[in-house]
């Protein structure tokens, strides 16, 4: 059973940055794909990025792609999600997720975090 838990949410301007946290507690974290997911009332919930076990493969959305980082720290069972240059259209819930595979589908990931709210003003 792994337990994931976000941080780093928060209020920011257009233009501006933030960075999410998620720390995993249980075994074998490097095992694990990680992925962001981001979610918004009444739309289906968008893939944002997502990290292969070791590091070494990262994948995004198209709407992130060249703003969004997603990193590693497996000593510290962490993943990372470094926003820049956000947009209102980034205004979501991010969730993140654990699962054996790197892919963009809900589907394919086993765990899940409650999510980090982000609001992005104009």
């Amino acid at each position: 059973q792994v337990q994931l838990v976000e941080s780093g949410g928060g209020l920011v301007q257009a233009g501006g940055s933030l960075r999410l946290s998620c720390v995993a507690s249980g075994r074998a974290f490097s095992t694990y794909t990680m992925a962001w997911f981001r979610q918004v009332p009444g739309k289906e919930r968008e893939f944002v990025s997502a990290i292969s076990g070791r590091g070494s493969t990262t994948i995004y959305g198209d709407s992130v792609k060249g703003r969004f980082t997603i990193s590693r720290d497996n000593a510290k069972n962490t993943v990372l999600l470094q926003m820049n240059y956000l947009e209102p259209e980034d205004t979501a819930t991010y969730i993140c997720a654990a699962g054996g595979i790197l892919r963009r589908q809900d589907t394919m990931y086993d765990y899940w975090g409650q999510g980090a709210r982000v609001t992005v003003s104009s």
